[in-house]
């Protein structure tokens, strides 16, 4: 599952309401956070690898 980071349209290998895998806690901003199916484009480790 992914997770798009509405602001920065980003998208991270992840959860809403939990850790992003580089590590982002998609529950600060929670409205910044939507679940997505789209490709993951964060090139951090934890997300990309």
């Amino acid at each position: 599952m992914a997770v798009k980071h509405t602001p920065t349209k980003e998208v991270h290998r992840g959860t809403k309401g939990g850790t992003t895998g580089c590590g982002f806690d998609t529950r600060v901003n929670a409205t910044h956070w939507v679940n997505s199916n789209e490709k993951t484009t964060c090139s951090k480790n934890g997300c990309k690898n």
